[in-house]
């Protein structure tokens, strides 16, 4: 054969492995499918639409362990690093506070209420406690300005929960940690459309790898949690090649057609469907 078909067979080879490699996933033990796999996770526990059992507070948290679901919850640090349960980075939504939660010590935090109600946010120590035995948890680490600190404060408070947990997040680099620090800890890689990174104000070029999850090889997530909708090819070839497919945030039974679990809110699906 000529060389240059040869040299060319290669460079084309070379270029069909490189996507392969960016989004191949780690590997999962099958008893690990099996904990993660055809749950129901309530969405920030089971919280009402009319705030009345606010998203993020205990008395969700509680409801959904007594309800036999799965959990996801978001965790991220106070300004004195206390590692608290709260989703937004700022207070306004929730709290009706204009600040960042990581500009508030534990103490200030703590003497705010969620949703008008007399909820406060919790520490998530606290809530591991609380859900102590519920089916399964997935824990979001929020993406911040101490990464590191909230990856290992966080692994140091599940090395004391019993419990079935998993982490995932929307930067690679928190997934990454775990891989490395933590291996036995199922990890995900979250992950969602153009439009959603466009609307964070992030950069076009990050924004494309983010969502054809093209750094996976960083972290070898074991799940992608996917918004609801179209996926890209990436995300279906990551899933072909092993890696959980978990949908969030859905609002209807039918999302658990063709997902190997789903992330709920406001209503009440069987606990688990697979």
């Amino acid at each position: 054969m000529d060389r240059k078909w040869i040299i060319g067979l290669a460079a084309a080879s070379v270029c069909a492995a490189l996507p392969l490699y960016a989004v191949a996933p780690g590997h999962i033990s099958r008893r690990q499918r099996s904990i993660f796999r055809g749950v129901n996770y309530a969405h920030r526990g089971l919280h009402k639409q009319d705030r009345s059992v606010p998203e993020n507070s205990l008395p969700a948290f509680q409801r959904a362990a007594k309800a036999g679901y799965g959990i996801e919850l978001d965790v991220q640090l106070s300004k004195d690093g206390q590692v608290v349960v709260f989703h937004d980075d700022t207070l306004d939504r929730v709290c009706g506070v204009h600040a960042r939660v990581d500009e508030l010590t534990w103490q200030e935090l703590s003497e705010l209420r969620l949703c008008g109600t007399a909820e406060r946010i919790p520490l998530f120590s606290e809530v591991l406690n609380a859900i102590h035995g519920c089916e399964a948890l997935i824990v979001e680490l929020k993406n911040g300005r101490r990464n590191r600190e909230l990856c290992e404060k966080t692994n140091a408070l599940l090395e004391n929960y019993h419990g079935n947990v998993c982490i995932e997040s929307f930067n690679p680099l928190i997934v990454a940690w775990f891989r490395f620090h933590a291996p036995d800890l199922v990890r995900g890689q979250l992950a969602t459309t153009m439009k959603d990174y466009a609307d964070d104000n992030m950069n076009k070029g990050m924004a494309f790898l983010l969502h054809n999850t093209f750094l996976n090889f960083l972290a070898r997530p074991q799940f992608i949690a996917y918004k609801i909708g179209p996926r890209p090819l990436p995300v279906h070839i990551s899933c072909s090649l092993g890696a959980l497919n978990i949908g969030w945030t859905s609002h209807e039974p039918r999302n658990e057609k063709g997902r190997d679990a789903v992330i709920f809110e406001f209503y009440r699906p069987g606990t688990r469907y697979l």
